[in-house]
Parts: structure tokens; C-alpha cells; sequence
């Protein structure tokens, strides 16, 4: 934990523990007490690869959910427009990506269709 994020660990332990010099302490005592962290501390966090919390995550859900409800009772929902974009995705950083394709023309699909199947009828 302390090669991660040292900053990290020392501000978890300053805030969970109020300890603000962890090497003043038994090395056993800084390793049980670094992995009694919580879920949500810093260190924890960044090892596990989490950008957002168990609850951060769960209120951008409820947040998503409630606008598409909303937006699925307006008439732009009922022509399939405008449709709200992921408040949990900007979050995490994903994008959406869809997954139709639309062609110009015939030859445009069938272009694709040989690109894909290695020319293959």
C-alpha cells in the first residue's frame, strides 16, 4: 500500500485513525490497521481500480434512472430522441457506444459485409 499511494495511506490514517506519523508505529500494528480500511478509503480505492464509491454509484443510478423514466414519459421518449446521457458513464468515464450501424447505400453495406467476413459471399 505504502509504494501505491503513501500520500493516500497517511491521509486514511489521519482521518480514520487520527494518527499522522504511521512510521513511528510497529510495522505489524501500520499493516493491520492499513488492512482494516474501509471500502471506500483512499488506498483502498485506488488498489481496487474504483473511481467512485458504493453509494456514489448508487445515487448516479437512481439519478440515471429517474431522467430516463422522465424521459421515456415526454414525447421526445416517445420518438426516441434526445435521450439522456448516462450520468453513471460520465462518471466512470465510459462512453457508450452503439452498437447499430447504419450504410449509405448497398454497396457501402456490402463493402463492409467482405471487409468483415474476409471476402467471403
Amino acid at each position: 500500500m505504502i509504494n501505491t499511494d503513501e500520500d493516500a495511506l497517511i491521509c486514511d490514517f489521519a482521518e480514520t485513525y487520527h494518527i499522522y506519523d504511521y512510521k513511528s508505529l510497529p510495522c505489524k500494528l501500520v499493516g493491520i490497521l492499513a488492512c482494516g480500511m474501509r471500502n471506500e478509503s483512499r488506498i483502498i480505492m485506488k488498489l481496487s481500480g474504483s473511481r467512485m464509491t458504493t453509494d456514489q454509484m448508487l445515487l448516479a443510478s437512481v439519478v440515471d434512472n429517474t431522467r430516463m423514466i422522465a424521459w421515456l414519459q415526454s414525447d421526445y421518449g416517445a420518438k426516441g430522441i434526445n435521450r439522456p446521457e448516462s450520468i453513471t458513464e460520465q462518471l466512470l468515464g465510459e462512453t457508450a457506444e452503439s452498437a447499430t450501424i447504419s450504410f449509405d447505400s448497398g454497396q457501402d453495406f456490402d463493402d463492409e459485409w467482405r471487409r468483415l467476413t474476409g471476402g467471403a459471399d
